[in-house]
């Protein structure tokens, strides 16, 4: 009898180990396959990615971040804050959630800037949107006497009165490279490799976000810009072109090989930093273009088709100002 059953004894391990054998042939394959596909996803550069700066100062961090960082820069411009006041808050959120917008902290700390409801901060709801926590870090920043002369960790301690007032100090550098990008200073220094989407885009919500950030003269032609359209999958924002002056609507070349206004900058790196949570395809301004297709080379030279123009013959704005696009394209 003992005979009879051995062969079968010996060979139910076999048919196992060669399942398992086969199991992890599989596995192996399916991990291959899945790097392959987030490597041309993402134009071969592994995971999404940012960066700010130039040479040895970069900065990179993550479309998260950088999505956070991009609004609370563009509700700072719209209160017409100078680019100090975007650094301080830049700093304050690097140190607070490392810009992350997080539903946890300290007690009842949340968001961004880690603000707290029972601290008259506002209610949980509002703290957690960007706009809001960035727009009441403003308010209460505005409240400090000189702040913008004051050293960084000093002026984002008398808004935050944290546990460790010596550690936004150490945030100040990445935070400068963010806010000159993000504030148009610092023209085609941002740039995002990101997955190419596998979901269309919606020129509306783009729009939308354009608003809540920036406010309704983004759309409206404030300032003398003429309106933006949205057809096609496309949105266009005019903005002023240079003219010489030091001002933020009208500056000259900003720093860097790239020309074109500050406003424009802003609002293209705004696009840029946005472009993985809104789907963005492409961004184009001042004859350079970046996209998510080629996301890897950041802002390159357009083709003819994407130079700038105007809505007039003559090429001038609503404001009698020469003018040039922003050209936002969502994923299709």
């Amino acid at each position: 009898m003992g005979s009879v059953f051995e062969p079968a004894v010996s060979a139910r391990p076999s048919r196992r180990g060669r399942r398992a054998r086969l199991v992890v042939a599989f596995a192996v394959l399916l991990g291959v396959g899945t790097y392959v596909a987030v490597q041309y996803e993402t134009g071969g550069g592994g995971a999404p990615r940012c960066t700010v700066g130039s040479g040895n100062t970069v900065y990179e961090f993550s479309p998260e971040q950088a999505a956070n960082a991009a609004t609370i820069s563009a509700v700072g411009t719209t209160k017409g804050m100078p680019e100090r006041a975007v650094t301080i808050a830049l700093a304050t959120a690097l140190q607070e959630s490392a810009l992350r917008n997080i539903t946890y902290g300290d007690r009842d700390s949340l968001g961004l800037f880690q603000q707290r409801p029972s601290q008259g901060w506002g209610t949980e709801a509002q703290i957690l949107d960007p706009v809001y926590s960035a727009g009441i870090f403003y308010d209460r920043l505005a409240e400090v006497p000189g702040y913008s002369r004051l050293p960084l960790t000093v002026a984002a301690q008398k808004v935050q009165r944290s546990g460790f007032p010596q550690a936004y100090a150490k945030h100040e550098p990445d935070a400068t490279l963010l806010s000159a990008a993000l504030t148009g200073r610092s023209a085609a220094s941002l740039t995002c490799t990101v997955r190419r989407s596998t979901q269309p885009g919606d020129a509306a919500t783009v729009r939308a976000e354009l608003t809540r950030s920036f406010g309704m003269g983004v759309l409206g032609g404030a300032k003398g810009a003429a309106g933006p359209s949205a057809a096609g999958g496309e949105v266009v924002v005019r903005v002023p072109a240079p003219v010489g002056s030091s001002g933020p609507e009208g500056a000259a070349a900003p720093e860097g090989e790239a020309a074109g206004s500050r406003r424009g900058w802003e609002l293209a790196q705004w696009a840029v930093a946005q472009a993985d949570a809104l789907r963005i395809a492409e961004v184009s301004y001042a004859g350079l273009v970046w996209s998510a297709e080629r996301s890897a080379e950041g802002w390159r030279t357009a083709g003819p088709e994407a130079q700038p123009t105007g809505d007039a013959p003559d090429g001038k704005g609503s404001g009698g100002k020469a003018a040039l696009e922003v050209v936002i394209r969502v994923a299709g």
